[in-house]
């Protein structure tokens, strides 16, 4: 169009829509959430760049992690044993998810079997799940859903419905810690495709999981304790997957920030865990 009114005339959007749009396209990467498109966003169907966009991840993990949250509240105010509820709560979080970081951590598992770089990487790149990747998941989800419990057991349904929302943001920040530290292990896979994460964009996306970790260990009336030990092993999960990630295939695939989301989620859950047991 030649009146000045076409898609590409339009205004750069400002820092909050930016920020808005960026939050937007991370919920509609890392779930299957309904996300409509933002009036001021250009386009809805952009594919995603992580280069900036991760700062978005830790509010983008609260809203994914919300649905399953509200499941949580639900079955918890209905009398429902704590292992039901737990179960419903990480049943529909994989289900807002798609199984998304499940498959990551499946295929990372199967890579095990393989002898060198490039076998691992033409393992992880099968769509097929091997004994490996199928034990893998039988206890991530056992690990998930027994803490959920054990938490349920000892917190109030507040503290416990808030934890499980920091833990969601906390672990999808930790997994992306691969992509932002290691090069892309081959040429053709995902995360090659939406970018590379700047290590100055992931250090503020870490300061921001960090500030909405406290606040809603604040509100929840968790311990500080507890706090501290959800970000420290939120930390040292991505710190392992990354040193793994590197010694296995000298790089980083979009299954290994898969793996390295389901690693910081159990390991944030036992921290919490630990610290509320008496």
């Amino acid at each position: 169009m030649l009146d000045g009114t076409g898609p590409e005339n339009k205004a750069a959007p400002s820092a909050w829509q930016a920020g808005l749009i960026g939050l937007a396209r991370c919920v509609r990467f890392f779930s299957r959430l309904p996300v409509p498109g933002l009036p001021f966003e250009a386009d809805p169907h952009a594919a995603p760049d992580l280069s900036g966009m991760v700062r978005a991840l830790p509010f983008a993990g609260l809203v994914i992690g919300l649905p399953a949250s509200l499941v949580l509240a639900a079955s918890l105010a209905l009398g429902l044993d704590s292992w039901l509820c737990a179960t419903l709560s990480i049943a529909a979080l994989a289900v807002s998810t798609g199984a998304m970081h499940e498959d990551g951590l499946a295929d990372l598992a199967d890579s095990f079997g393989g002898a060198t770089r490039e076998r691992k990487l033409a393992i992880m790149k099968d769509s097929l799940v091997g004994s490996y990747g199928v034990c893998a998941l039988i206890l991530a989800f056992l690990l998930r859903i027994g803490a959920l419990a054990a938490l349920a057991d000892r917190l109030d349904a507040l503290p416990v419905c808030l934890g499980f929302l920091a833990a969601c943001s906390l672990s999808r920040l930790a997994g992306v810690a691969p992509l932002a530290f290691l090069p892309p292990a081959r040429s053709d896979g995902l995360s090659r495709g939406v970018g590379q994460p700047s290590r100055d964009s992931f250090w503020i996306g870490a300061i921001l999981a960090t500030c909405v970790t406290i606040l809603l260990g604040f509100f929840g009336g968790l311990p500080k304790a507890g706090i501290g030990l959800m970000l420290i092993a939120a930390a040292l999960a991505g710190w392992l997957v990354t040193r793994l990630s590197r010694r296995l295939f000298g790089g980083q695939t979009g299954d290994v920030a898969g793996a390295g989301q389901q690693a910081a989620e159990i390991a944030v859950w036992l921290a919490l865990l630990i610290a509320v047991t008496p």
